[in-house]
């Protein structure tokens, strides 16, 4: 070739991307699957495709330092003898010990009784610094039972029973030798050091019929008081969400595929599950056709990372959402000031997953004592309890903007979509038009 000839510009693919070359070199060097924490990284339609309408002539706002707004609200209301009563609608997903140091879910206990909320167990029980620091604390009842005994049943504020997780629904989680210290393995019955993996189904039920069946002896154990909820992946909604409801859920967790995890296999955290945009309105629809909507709460969780996202779950008919990520980022988890740490580490602050290997630099996912002694839990709860403030007071903007006095009276009608398939998911209209996709309009 003439050497004065203009070269191209070298095109890479689009399909085989430097991220997918470097797993297939990974593979074919390997032979085993890749692991990771975290959430899809995928682009998904999210909450960013919303916007609010708010309030000008033919809708009336309230003065924000005048006029009221309220973020309560009450879960469990069906069956529950005793509802937890919560001042904000944001709560703290289940993330175990184990996954986590017990610094860390001490901090979580910390932050949320400040703020007023719950925090949940997770996998592998309930430890002393948990309970303790967290004045509402929502038990997980998982398939693998590690930790379980009816006394944590009794002294829990709520039962959460785990059928799926928005991460990998159908499929179990992983905690890897390395984090199962003696106190782990003890708790959870494990031999300490040995690879573990959480069963992806309860050994004691297969369908609706024998859930409801379990959920009466959950009440028995408790004599009614606590409320039951079931927590479902992103797959199937509606259907997931009538036979919550059926078996006899006082509340509904629907966890969409932007859900974190501690460890699973990067093929399930990408390729299995729904948005969460595309989780919320069948959910709502099925309690709307069973007449249960509000009657039996529903609490959506999956990206959440702002007050915008809190009200536009609202809006879409939750009552209120869980966070998991976004609270270990307050605790101080991906922060930059780590960055040289994380380099050693092979990878990056904002792109920290590997936290199935315990080594994490923050004390947040490590069972290494020397590690986790570097969270400090009350000024780590303190920082979670400011993001919760703000969280809220965005919610709160937003609501009176809309001429809205309880967060919870925010509606479709409030919202529009930016993009055809924000619009289906979320079934609003497209802005500028009246058209939901699938429903009319122009």
């Amino acid at each position: 070739m003439d050497p004065n000839t203009p070269r191209t510009t070298p095109r890479k693919s689009a399909t085989f991307d430097d991220y997918t070359l470097s797993e297939i070199r990974r593979a074919a060097t390997t032979g085993i699957y890749d692991i990771r924490g975290a959430g899809a990284k995928r682009k998904l339609p999210h909450f960013d495709d919303l916007l609010f309408l708010g309030a000008s002539i033919s809708r009336y706002p309230l003065e924000g330092y005048r006029e009221k707004c309220g973020t309560n609200v009450v879960l469990g209301t069906r069956f529950a003898k005793k509802p937890i009563e919560l001042k904000i609608p944001i709560t703290i997903a289940g993330m175990s010990f184990g996954s986590l140091s017990a610094q860390a879910k001490e901090a979580l206990g910390n932050g949320a009784t400040i703020a007023g909320t719950s925090t949940t167990t997770g996998d592998g029980g309930m430890t002393p610094e948990e309970r303790g620091h967290s004045k509402t604390l929502v038990y997980q009842y998982l398939p693998s039972r590690y930790g379980m005994n009816p006394d944590d049943l009794r002294r829990a504020d709520a039962i959460e029973v785990v059928v799926g997780q928005g991460a990998k629904p159908g499929g179990g989680g992983m905690l890897l030798g390395q984090k199962i210290s003696d106190r782990v393995a003890q708790m959870r019955c494990l031999p300490k050091g040995i690879d573990q993996r959480s069963a992806c189904r309860h050994p004691d039920w297969t369908g609706p019929d024998d859930l409801e069946i379990k959920l009466h002896e959950l009440r028995e154990i408790t004599n009614w008081e606590k409320p039951i909820y079931i927590k479902v992946g992103g797959a199937r909604p509606y259907y997931d969400t009538a036979l919550a409801v059926k078996s006899g859920a006082d509340v509904v967790v629907v966890d969409g595929m932007q859900g974190g995890t501690a460890a699973t296999q990067e093929v399930f955290i990408e390729h299995v599950g729904q948005p969460t945009l595309a989780c919320i309105r069948p959910a709502v629809q099925a309690l709307q056709d069973l007449g249960m909507h509000r009657k039996v709460q529903l609490i959506v969780s999956g990206g959440i990372r702002n007050g915008a996202d809190v009200a536009k779950a609202l809006a879409l008919g939750a009552d209120a959402v869980s966070i998991g990520t976004a609270a270990l980022v307050a605790l101080g988890d991906n922060d930059p000031h780590l960055e040289e740490e994380y380099q050693k580490l092979g990878t990056t602050a904002g792109a920290y997953d590997d936290w199935h290997e315990g080594r994490d630099p923050a004390g947040i996912t490590t069972q290494n004592p020397e590690l986790a002694k570097r969270l400090d839990p009350k000024i780590a709860g303190r920082r979670l309890a400011n993001y919760l403030k703000v969280m809220t007071l965005e919610a709160q903007t937003i609501a009176r903007a809309c001429g809205k006095n309880h967060v919870h009276n925010l509606e479709p009608e409030d919202l529009v979509a930016l993009t055809v398939e924000a619009a289906a998911m979320a079934q609003v209209p497209l802005a500028g038009t009246s058209w939901i996709p699938g429903k009319g309009g122009y």
